[in-house]
């Protein structure tokens, strides 16, 4: 049988892992919970750490070209855990020959090369499907299935924050050091907007205005980071709502990147700021006293979705909060037909173009840019 033509209804879904010895290596206990996926193939630039990656991941084959894994290898996937300019042209050599794609976020690096993605995925038959395992963290999931009964009432605000210093990561990998902290405005926009996105369903980003706090810092080599210590993003929703985005990976601090709220007409959310102190909620409809707050968790029991109640302890313990797990379990499911793809492409262009938008607002001193809909790219004569 030639590579990529098994039938979706196949009981084994044969994976490809792109970036072994990187990201790649970290979905190994999500796939390892799926007794459905088998990783076929490890793939990675570096020839000398690849064997003991593959080794690793249990994979029974392994290439450091990936054109050549492609085509050599008979495969019903590839998950894309690669640097963030090869996650366009990765994508679209899989969809080109029909093979499923889940790829690590952003969808992509510049306006242009996330039009050509778009179309794509419209030419193949394969699916997509990008990989924000922000939006599959057991808080974020839990508000989304409290916004689906209505207890929010109407969303119209929210906030996301990923504070991450990153200064000596951006050394290790240099990538990073030119797509994540060498372009000014909101490199990284779809961990804090992702989760948003789906609390506001239906809702999309149409405008944005970013601004940033200057440059206090610079890199081993005595360069300023091009992208400012701390930039804001202010996004216009289509539905007139307003989101607020703080992106910060150069500032000196502990870590926090899982910094939400939500406002509704019958609730409020804020994430916790510290480990020591819970995530809170107000709903009215729940809440006796219309001025306290109360912990998140004691709602789990009654509004938790069945599949997170019911996942096993491994799945739960996977990367990020067990996000890596369930989103391989979605893309399974989007493959076989069972259910839509969960963050499709017109999705993923919805958390990633706002950021591509903010680059643009940011070097036209805070103008107000518009942030196209995806869904209008449908040929590739169309503007």
């Amino acid at each position: 049988m030639a590579p990529g033509s098994r039938s979706p209804q196949a009981d084994i879904i044969r994976l490809g892992i792109v970036g072994a010895c990187g990201r790649g290596a970290s979905f190994k206990a999500a796939c390892d919970a799926l007794p459905d996926v088998v990783i076929q193939a490890a793939c990675d630039r570096d020839a000398d750490r690849l064997p003991v990656a593959a080794e690793r991941l249990g994979a029974r084959e392994k290439y450091t070209d990936y054109g050549e894994m492609l085509d050599r290898c008979d495969l019903d996937a590839v998950l894309l855990g690669t640097p963030m300019p090869l996650h366009v042209p990765q994508a679209i050599a899989a969809l080109e020959r029909g093979k499923h794609v889940l790829c690590e976020v952003p969808a992509g690096v510049s306006l242009e090369e996330c039009r050509t993605l778009v179309l794509a995925c419209r030419a193949s038959s394969a699916v997509y499907m990008m990989a924000e395992n922000y939006t599959y963290q057991r808080p974020n999931v839990l508000v989304r299935e409290l916004v689906r009964k209505g207890l929010f009432g109407v969303p119209y605000y929210a906030e996301g924050e990923y504070l991450h210093e990153l200064k000596e990561l951006n050394e290790r990998t240099p990538w990073r050091r030119r797509w994540q902290t060498g372009v000014n405005g909101n490199t990284y926009p779809t961990h804090s907007l992702g989760p948003i996105l789906q609390w506001m369903p239906g809702d999309r980003v149409v405008s944005v205005m970013c601004a940033g706090a200057g440059r206090h810092h610079r890199d081993p080599r005595g360069d300023a980071y091009e992208n400012e210590a701390t930039t804001v993003t202010l996004c216009r929703m289509h539905s007139g709502g307003l989101v607020k985005l703080r992106l910060d990976m150069l500032s000196d601090r502990p870590h926090a990147m899982t910094n939400y709220q939500l406002q509704g007409t019958d609730g409020a959310y804020e994430s916790s700021r510290a480990r020591s102190e819970p995530d809170r909620i107000w709903l009215r409809a729940l809440s006796a006293d219309p001025h306290a707050w109360t912990n998140l968790k004691e709602l789990e029991a009654e509004h938790l979705p069945p599949l997170w109640r019911e996942a096993s302890e491994t799945a739960s313990q996977a990367g990020h909060g067990g996000g890596d797990y369930f989103e391989v379990l979605d893309f399974v499911a989007a493959i076989r037909g069972e259910r839509p793809v969960a963050i499709g492409i017109d999705e993923a262009m919805d958390m990633t173009l706002p950021g591509l938008a903010s680059q643009q607002s940011i070097a036209e001193e805070g103008n107000w840019i518009d942030v196209p809909d995806s869904r209008e790219w449908q040929h590739a004569s169309r503007s």
